[in-house]
This record gives structure tokens, sequence and C-alpha cells, in this order.
């Protein structure tokens, strides 16, 4: 007998198609119950084909060999002390937010992609999700290995679950990830696949890793590129999702662009953190977040916008606002997080006067005027009286929960509020498209978990910020507060045989 090679088209039918039957004894609709709540309607699951046509063994081959690469980056950034060759240790506390913010988010992705895989009809979808679902595990612990040599020599990296579940930033991940576990399968899709993955994950990986290839973090660069040929094929992957569901029944049309206009809005505003890494917390910078955003969103974003109008889809609600407020969005949160640096599980600081020129450089129409005058008092302010810190937390916005600090679009001197009453209370956003979010699915997000809310009602191990900061395992003094201050800056120091480091101490040495 011939023994005939299988193309990969071959191939990947017998693993999608060839696997799937007819089931005899239960409707599908007993099956799938998910699959008909959200509005969605169905003809053809035939339809829907990995445009990569990945198979199992393609699929782990291809990941053991990229997985093979990055372990001997990690393994020769370890034995050459390769933290000692970032451009400085402030780099770090970017790095900390990465760990706390969005490693999390890849398991928690992974989780629900193994989810959705269970719930969807159709084959080929099912073997998507579950490919995804190993990819996101695979990003979250490639991220927590190349990391943890950091933890050797840095505070700040000891407990970030624990953090992700309990501090009060965090929450802003933390809230997005948990909207998305509540939706159904298709929204899950939309929310993940496309409006995060296509529409914006270039904004998150492209100028992080480039930045920390320009601060010197080998490994760190390593885990991205390796990550980014994954989220390549995501992408494509999500793009597909979304014609499909567009092609298969016009009574879907409305219902993916309100789940567009939701989830652009509500990915943008998380990866508003990012902002405020790429223009305050890099030393060594490689673009602006404004020059970023026009790159990643504005040129690329518009070009598939304007692909997906054949179909009926348009530009996300408020993406007018995003781009007003590139100008603005990264001072606004910087200061903010300057301002309560007592209660964060990072360093912050007032930008060098180098620093200061480049932002005035990068954003010529409005940081001299609303921006400078606030550092070079806050500068002032510490050399007549100390570190300012403010009295206490910020208000946060009841569906994104960042705190209420933007401004209005047009007007930057006047902070945005918005509110809406449900059921007798009255509740506030940050934000036009937050109140709209909240508007359209009120019993959901009253339910929000609040973290200043929650520290009052005396849920959060008490109420002195001791207390607190001991609940969420930030080591007062150590984990927070000033970069100037920090023991972090007085190791590097040491370590780079700065003469001004005769004030380390020995516990300055030991990371918690």
């Amino acid at each position: 007998m011939t023994n005939k090679r299988m193309s990969l088209r071959e191939k990947y039918t017998r693993l999608t198609r060839d696997l799937a039957w007819e089931p005899s004894y239960q409707p599908r609709s007993r099956i799938h119950p998910q699959t008909a709540f959200e509005g969605i309607h169905i003809h053809d699951w035939d339809q829907w084909e990995d445009p990569f046509r990945l198979t199992v063994d393609a699929y782990w081959k291809y990941q053991a060999e990229k997985e093979r690469k990055l372990y001997a980056i990690i393994d020769a950034f370890a034995q050459n002390n390769g933290q000692l060759n970032v451009s400085d240790a402030r780099y770090i506390n970017a790095l900390k937010i990465f760990l706390t913010a969005v490693t999390p988010l890849e398991y928690e992705a992974h989780r629900g992609f193994a989810r959705i895989g269970r719930q969807f009809a159709g084959p080929g979808p099912q073997v998507a999700c579950q490919m995804q679902a190993i990819d996101e595990l695979r990003h979250a612990q490639t991220e927590i290995h190349t990391l943890s040599q950091y933890n050797k020599y840095f505070h700040g990296f000891h407990d970030w679950t624990h953090m992700f579940e309990r501090v009060w930033y965090l929450s802003v991940p933390k809230s997005w990830i948990d909207d998305v576990h509540s939706s159904g399968p298709f929204e899950f899709v939309a929310a993940i696949s496309f409006s995060f993955e296509y529409v914006l994950t270039n904004l998150l990986f492209m100028p992080f890793m480039s930045g920390a290839a320009y601060n010197g973090d080998m490994a760190t660069v390593t885990f991205g590129f390796s990550a980014q040929s994954d989220e390549s094929r995501h992408m494509t992957l999500g793009l597909e999702v979304i014609k499909f569901m567009l092609e298969q029944d016009e009574r879907n049309v409305p219902v993916v662009q309100r789940w567009l206009d939701k989830w652009f809005w509500r990915s943008y505003r998380l990866l508003s953190l990012v902002s405020m890494m790429m223009d305050y917390m890099l030393p060594k910078r490689v673009m602006s977040w404004k020059e970023a955003w026009e790159i990643y969103f504005e040129q690329n974003g518009g070009a598939l916008f304007e692909d997906l109008s054949r179909y009926g889809i348009r530009t996300p609600k408020y993406a007018e606002v995003a781009v007003k407020e590139k100008d603005h969005v990264s001072h606004q949160l910087w200061s903010t997080f300057y301002g309560v640096g007592f209660a964060t599980a990072f360093h912050t600081w007032i930008p060098e006067p180098e620093e200061l020129d480049w932002l005035s450089s990068k954003y010529p129409q409005t940081f001299d005027r609303y921006y400078r005058p606030r550092w070079e008092f806050w500068k002032n302010y510490r050399a007549e009286h100390g570190r300012w810190f403010s009295a206490g937390l910020p208000m946060l916005c009841q569906v994104c929960q960042i705190p209420l600090v933007f401004t209005e679009p047009d007007d930057p001197t006047r902070l945005c509020h918005r509110s809406s009453q449900y059921e007798g209370d009255r509740y506030h956003f940050c934000s036009d498209g937050c109140k709209d979010i909240f508007d359209q699915e009120p019993e959901k997000y009253v339910q929000a978990w609040l973290p200043v809310h929650q520290i009052f009602q005396g849920h959060c191990g008490g109420a002195e910020i001791s207390q607190v900061l001991e609940w969420y395992r930030i080591v007062d003094g150590v984990d927070n507060k000033d970069y100037a201050d920090s023991p972090d800056r007085i190791n590097w120091l040491r370590w780079k045989g700065r003469a001004d480091a005769d004030a380390a101490t020995s516990d300055a040495l030991t990371p918690q």
C-alpha cells in the first residue's frame, strides 16, 4: 500500500471535521445551550475555519522550538547576572506592574478559552480555543520564569497573585477579566480575541518589548518576541471570528457592534496603565504613548474598521475621545500614582530634568502648559518639606475602576465626572464610555467590588493604612513610596559601585 502523506489541509480536516459527529441522544441545543442566549445566529459552523489550519503535531513542534530558544536565553541571563545590565533600577518597576497586572490576565484567559471551547458547537472554534488556552497558559508560565530572576534581587515581586486579588489599583485588570469571564462565549471572543488582541495588543507588546530591549532587558525581550508570534495568530483568529459572526446572519451585526463599542472602551481604559509605563517608567524611551497610539490604533485600526465597514461595522464609539486623550492620559495617571505611592507595590518618582524635556518635545501642545508645573511644584515641595503624598486613595470609576482623574476631552482644566442613578443609588464614572457600559447592563456593574469602598467598610484588614498594606502584603517603606528612598535604589548604587551608596543597610539587601 502506498504511504501517502497528508497535506496540511487534510490533517486539519481530520483534526476538526472528522472528529465531530452528529449527536443522536440529545439535541445540540441542550449540549451547547450557551450559543443561543447572546442573540447570535449561526447557520453553518463549518464556515468557521482556522486560517492557519494548525494541527496538534505542528503546534507542539513549533512551540517546543520556541521554548528551547527562550529558556536558553533565560539561563544565560541568570548566569551572567543580566539584572545588572538594565539601564536603571527604576525600569524594574515597570516589570512589577507587568507581573502583577498582565501575567494574571494570561492565566485567566487560559481558563476562559478552555471554558468557551466546550461551549461552542462547531469543531473549528473548539480546536482553536483549545490551542489558545494552551498558548495563554504558556505565556503566564514563561512570564513567571523570565521575571523570577528579578525576584532574587529586587523587592515587590514576592506575592503577585495575592496582590492581583486585593490591591486597589489591580482591580482595574481584575475587574476587566471578571467582566470577560461573566460574558457568553461569543462576547468572550469579541472582547479578548478581537477588541483586545487584534485592535489593541500591539500597544501593550510592541512598545513595551521594544522598551525592554532599549533598556537592556534581553530576557523580557525574548519572552516578548516568543509570545508575539502567538499573539499574531490570535489576532488573525480574532478577526476571523468577527467576520464569521457577521457573515452568518444580518441580525448579528448590531450585537457585534455593541460588543465592539463596549470592549474597545474597556480595553482602552485598561491599557491606559501602559501609557504611564511608556512615558514615565522607562529610563530609556523608545516612543511616547501618543506616538504609539497614532501608529497602532489611528493608522492600523483605521484601516481595519474601513475594511469592516462593508459588513455594516463602524469605528467603536468614543474612539474620538481616546484620540483626544492621547495628549493627557499618561501625565494624569502618573501624577495620580505619584500622589498615592504609599499604597502601590512599585516605586514612583519625579522625572529627571532631561526626562521633563523629553516629555515637552513629545507633547508640545500640552506638557509645559498643564503638567510640567505640577512636577516642578512637587520637586520644590520635596526640597522644603519632604515627599508629598495624598491624604487618601482616590474615588474609582464604577466600571473601569480607574481613579476619576481624567479630564473633559475638550477641556484639560476640568475633571470629567459622570453619574447614573439605579434603584435609588447613584453610581459614578470617569467618562461617557464607562457610563454607557453601565447603563446598558446596570445589574452587572452595581455588583462591582470597589477596593476603596471595601476599605471604608472594614473588609481590607482594618481602618489604618498600615493594616491595609499588611492585608495587601505590601511591605511599607520597602515595596512602596518614592524610588529615591527605596532599598532597591540603595542596592542598585552599591552594585554599581556608586559612592553615595554608603547609607545602605543590611536589611536593604534582602528582598521579601
